[in-house]
């Protein structure tokens, strides 16, 4: 097959997060597999307009703010005529709205929609906009029959809301590359480290992670808390954290390198998540496969990533004191958290990149014999 796929950032964008990360572990592996990939996306600072990553041959195009107009205008000038098997269309926030123009098969990827929850990340204007747009998206891909791709029951469960059929959203398990994430056999942190990984953005409400910490520092006053990744939002949790007079408790390190990312997951005591919605959150995955469990906030996505009392516990998204209590426990009931690490060990055993691929490239071949068969039937 050649695959073309459009979506805002790539892998090497300080923007991307767990969207383009699904995207590359998937699509990579798609490559060995002896298929070819072309990823379409928007530019950023220092980017080279061209350039193939891990077999995915990249082109960027234009800022972030209008790609998708740009992507439009690039398809018609550059990729209709191209022999492209299928277009996948990755669609987070603002659509692409591909079944306007683009002539060959297409097959829809989501990690969720953000419905009335883009209100807490951006001002009322843009929030306004973009679920219009998404709105106005999900009636046309559904109207025109455009199956997709979802990494979590409850997203499929959310598109099946809309009245996608059954047959027209699949259901792909999000992965671990177990390479990579690992339990090291390294000894955890002698005094209690917790920590947060992922982008700082004002849906993700790391906020209540830090007014969870009074009441826990007060019950484990050797706590600490690290704070890994980059966003926006992170200029707001920093004055946040020093109004509380936290500053000598939590540290905001930035974006780390991989593999020192994976050595604090493998150490840290437990991981908190605290989203008001996820796709999945494959941090939480990634945190498990390193032997660490995680405390999420109980929200679609999460409560698929998550086996309350399994693999991790659930605190009621926007309860700062049941977040505070869950905080606790966990800091102090040494055998609950053996029993956790146990339980998120052997729950991310069970997902896997090479799987996903596989199961990806059935479903992308499928879809393309399907529309051959379509335009044989009406003669075209």
């Amino acid at each position: 097959m050649r695959i073309l796929l459009v979506n805002w950032q790539d892998i090497k964008n300080p923007l991307a997060g767990g969207a383009e990360v699904h995207l590359h572990e998937v699509f990579s592996r798609i490559v060995r597999m002896g298929h070819e990939v072309t990823l379409c996306c928007s530019s950023f600072p220092g980017a080279p307009h061209e350039e193939t990553i891990n077999g995915i041959n990249i082109i960027r195009e234009g800022g972030r703010s209008l790609f998708n107009f740009r992507f439009f205008k690039t398809y018609l000038s550059r990729f209709k005529n191209e022999r492209f098997d299928i277009v996948v269309d990755d669609m987070n926030k603002i659509p692409f709205f591909t079944p306007l123009y683009v002539k060959q098969p297409i097959y829809g990827l989501t990690h969720h929609l953000f419905g009335k929850s883009i209100f807490l990340e951006v001002n009322a204007i843009l929030a306004a906009y973009v679920y219009v747009m998404e709105r106005l998206a999900v009636w046309l891909y559904k109207r025109r029959g455009i199956p997709f791709i979802v990494g979590s029951p409850s997203t499929a469960a959310e598109l099946q809301r809309e009245h996608f059929s059954l047959e027209d959203v699949a259901l792909v398990h999000y992965g671990v590359d177990h390479s990579l994430h690992t339990a090291s056999g390294a000894a955890k942190y002698p005094t209690p480290l917790i920590g947060y990984f992922g982008r700082l953005k004002k849906y993700k409400s790391v906020d209540q992670l830090l007014q969870a910490l009074p009441a826990a520092v007060k019950q484990v006053p050797q706590l600490k808390v690290i704070i890994v990744g980059e966003g926006d939002d992170r200029a707001r949790l920093e004055a946040k954290t020093k109004k509380l007079g936290f500053t000598d408790v939590v540290e905001f390190t930035g974006f780390v390198p991989e593999r020192k990312k994976i050595e604090l997951l493998q150490r840290m005591w437990f991981k908190v998540t605290t989203s008001s919605k996820e796709g999945w959150g494959l941090t939480v995955l990634e945190a498990n496969a390193c032997g660490t469990p995680v405390i999420a906030s109980n929200v679609p996505g999460l409560r698929d990533a998550v086996k309350d009392n399994e693999t991790g516990l659930f605190y009621t998204y926007g309860d700062v004191n049941d977040l505070s209590l869950k905080l606790i426990t966990l800091l102090t009931d040494h055998q609950l958290r053996a029993r956790l690490t146990k339980g998120a060990l052997e729950w991310a055993k069970l997902f896997d990149w090479e799987i996903a691929a596989k199961k990806t490239i059935e479903l992308l071949e499928k879809r393309i014999r399907l529309t051959a068969g379509l335009q044989s039937q009406n003669g075209d």
